[in-house]
């Protein structure tokens, strides 16, 4: 059993709601929520009232940029609570925090309009932002100037190193003609008001297949790295729907595995001379990871891998003249997860490598091809993320070192030794925007009874982080919520470790057996974070759920991140095998323990959950006494090529077999429990097509099932707007308490 901080995570029911109240009792950050009496089961709330326009945990601070010279960090937030986020500045030195622009009270809270996108500060005290797809400029006196008018699509905004310029990514000309995609052209202006002149374009084609995805600046500012992909090659697809009472057409660039996919690759543009020089990699539809110029702009990497991820191959090349060599490689023919990350080192001695070549993912110094990589840190613990501080010589990184659910903050030397968090004793999730010379770290953090906050840490003096924002509305404050705590417990298959995140009601009585739901089920479902998981905006419907006397599971599933690489590849061409043992493992858990009512379980997920949901309901039957299925991803022959590194190519002795056996519509026919399938009809990831192509198959089995369908909605269907998502919730509920909450 491992420990998080002094908190020992038991299994008993005391020691987990104990370990709710020890983490909040531990934790420094301020503002925690005040729990109403032990005589409510939770929250009063229902969905309507969670899910409205001004939300009631408020709005979550995001797009942290530093000034140049790190002494300001701007953020992107609305004080109040609605979707629209202006821009606002905070001084670590005064402490001030000041709203830049007021773009958001013009905006109506039902449009539910995003706000703006990004935001940059320029050395002359402007500020550069994108809104809408537009470029913007808010000046010192506050004026807001909208500039570059004959471009749309406008994103990644980068000041160059030495401020006199601002490169952008911009839609090609032809976008308004072209309706799969808005392409991406790379344009440069200068910064300063004085030298206010049209931007020029230094990378990309006319045509909108081939477009820029990301860049970088070379340090002398001479120069930009980029990285381009080229989609002419892929099948085009168009998606049908009937919505606002006429046929529509979401036409997309989508690959089916074996179909061709997008070539990507890596070129560099000189400024002075506008030449650009494209490198070339053996094939160029393997996936690029990461790429990155070295200090002295004369060498670049390219961390890559076939399309699979089962071979990691770094080339270094020379700028001038193209030539390549291959600086890093190791394969793994198990390997599942793209996890790498490549950096400089300090002088440009070599590359920082974050890799699981030992098991687990960790950071190694390697000077020069083809030389063994010294490894810099280890452990059972694995990095997310890093950031190497060249002046100092160390390097910044998040990982899960002090418990499987934390993202904690770190620094280490690159010569190795010893291990310093940065970010403090408390429990939960850090995500770290590094200032310019690694004074202060702009930390978005969250746990498990904190909303998403600000706080600026100063890494000289790290146990004392300024808490900057202050998100949810004061109501938040009165609700009693969740007990959440976490567990580990063995597979009931394989014995392996399993982790899982339990929230339980305020008022638990562990002289009853409680209603579960199990979800919503995916892959790196248990963080310690609000909600749990960021991708969904399901922190509402957990707490209805847990207020209503359900207890809620979520299991960290064989594939996820933070456990190694034992852990996860036993996923291996077992999507709907695997992953729904371990779900029924954390089931088993809570029975064995007293926690759950054996007869009323349900399970729930969207996309990938949602094949988990089906599968289960299939192979699993008695142990879940209903299921929904958001958005299921029934048919791994239309699921991305990326994800063969899961299931595997199409093609080899072992198919179809291999596929049928990973896909839910082939595996459906044990269904008996009630099923909700949940999907919007333009979905362009899972295509509604599916769940038809499903929903034919088990008619003609005549086995019963509910379809509720949301005309013109996305694959993210919980977010497409609140009225959709408080309906679909509400079906969610209504349909749980039927069939699960009630049962007898």
């Amino acid at each position: 059993m491992r420990m998080m901080g002094a908190l020992r995570m038991a299994t008993a029911v005391a020691a987990l709601l104990m370990a709710s109240s020890a983490m909040a009792q531990d934790r420094p950050w301020p503002h925690a929520p005040v729990h109403g009496g032990s005589d409510v089961a939770g929250t009063s709330l229902s969905i309507d009232q969670l899910y409205q326009p001004q939300s009631l945990v408020g709005t979550s601070p995001e797009g942290y940029s530093w000034s140049r010279n790190g002494e300001t960090v701007l953020f992107l937030w609305n004080d109040a609570g609605y979707s629209f986020r202006d821009v606002w500045s905070y001084s670590p030195r005064t402490g001030k925090k000041t709203q830049l622009t007021f773009l958001g009270r013009d905006s109506k809270p039902e449009a539910e309009a995003r706000g703006i996108s990004q935001a940059v500060m320029l050395d002359d005290g402007r500020v550069a932002f994108t809104l809408g797809g537009q470029l913007h400029v808010r000046a010192a006196d506050g004026t807001v100037t909208r500039i570059e008018s004959d471009k749309q699509a406008i994103r990644k905004l980068i000041l160059s190193p030495d401020g006199k310029s601002l490169a952008f990514i911009a839609g090609n000309p032809s976008d308004a003609r072209n309706r799969v995609t808005s392409g991406g052209v790379l344009w440069v202006r200068p910064s300063a008001a004085s030298q206010d002149k049209a931007a020029r374009r230094v990378a990309g084609a006319d045509d909108p297949k081939i477009y820029i995805e990301d860049y970088q600046w070379s340090d002398d500012s001479r120069a930009i790295a980029f990285q381009q992909a080229d989609d002419r090659a892929m099948p085009e697809r168009d998606i049908f729907y009937h919505a606002k009472g006429e046929q529509q057409n979401n036409r997309v660039i989508r690959a089916f595995p074996g179909d061709e996919t997008t070539r990507a690759s890596v070129g560099h543009v000189d400024l002075a001379s506008g030449q650009v020089r494209m490198f070339e990699r053996p094939d160029a539809k393997h996936h690029i990871w990461g790429f990155g110029l070295s200090a002295n702009g004369k060498r670049l990497f390219v961390s890559g891998s076939d399309m699979q991820a089962k071979e990691h191959t770094i080339y270094v090349y020379d700028v001038t003249t193209g030539a390549r060599e291959t600086f890093y490689q190791l394969r793994e023919d198990k390997h599942l997860r793209p996890d790498w990350q490549v950096a400089w080192a300090p002088k440009d001695d070599g590359l920082i490598i974050l890799t699981d070549r030992d098991g687990w993912l960790h950071l190694y110094h390697q000077r020069a091809a083809g030389q063994a990589p010294r490894q810099i840190t280890k452990g059972e613990w694995e990095i997310a993320s890093f950031e190497v501080d060249a002046a100092r010589s160390q390097i910044y990184f998040t990982a899960n070192k002090s418990y499987l659910s934390d993202r904690q903050i770190y620094r280490v030397p690159v010569s190795g030794g010893a291990v310093e968090q940065v970010s403090g004793a408390a429990a939960g999730t850090h995500e770290p925007v590094y200032a310019p010379g690694f004074r202060h770290i702009a930390d978005w953090y969250s746990n498990d009874t904190t909303p998403p906050e600000l706080f600026v840490i100063d890494t000289a003096r790290p146990a004392k982080p300024a808490q900057v924002t202050k998100s949810p509305r004061p109501e938040f404050y009165t609700q009693t919520w969740a007990n959440i705590g976490y567990a580990e417990f063995p597979s009931h298959v394989d014995g392996v470790n399993l982790l899982a995140r339990i929230s339980l009601p305020a008022n638990y009585d562990p002289a009853k057996k409680y209603p579960v739901i199990v979800g919503s089920v995916y892959s790196d479902a248990v963080r310690n974070q609000w909600g749990g998981r960021r991708a969904h905006p399901t922190w509402g419907l957990d707490q209805y759920f847990v207020s209503q006397g359900y207890i809620v599971l979520n299991v960290n599933v064989r594939g996820s991140w933070g456990q190694g690489r034992d852990h996860n590849q036993t996923q291996l061409h077992s999507y709907g095998e695997t992953d729904i043992n371990d779900l029924e493992s954390g089931v088993r858990f809570l029975i064995d323990k007293g926690y759950a009512d054996p007869k009323r379980i349900g399970i729930w997920g969207s996309s990938y959950g949602g094949l988990m949901t089906i599968m289960s309901l299939s192979k699993k039957p008695g142990v879940y006494a209903a299921g929904i299925a958001g958005a299921p991803a029934t048919n791994v022959w239309h699921a991305y090529p990326a994800q063969m590194w899961i299931m595997g190519p199409p093609d080899g002795p072992d198919m179809p077999a291999r596929y049928e056996a990973q896909s839910a519509l082939y595996q459906a026919k044990g269904i008996k429990d009630p099923l909700m399938i949940i999907h919007g009809t333009r979905d362009p990831v899972v295509l509604y097509s599916d769940t038809i192509a499903l929903a034919e198959q088990m008619i003609d089995r005549e086995q019963m099932f509910e379809l509720v369908t949301l005309p013109g909605g996305n694959h993210a269907w919980a977010s497409d707007n609140l009225r959709q998502t408080r309906f679909a919730f509400k079906k969610m509920a209504e349909f749980f308490d039927r069939n699960v909450k009630d049962r007898k």
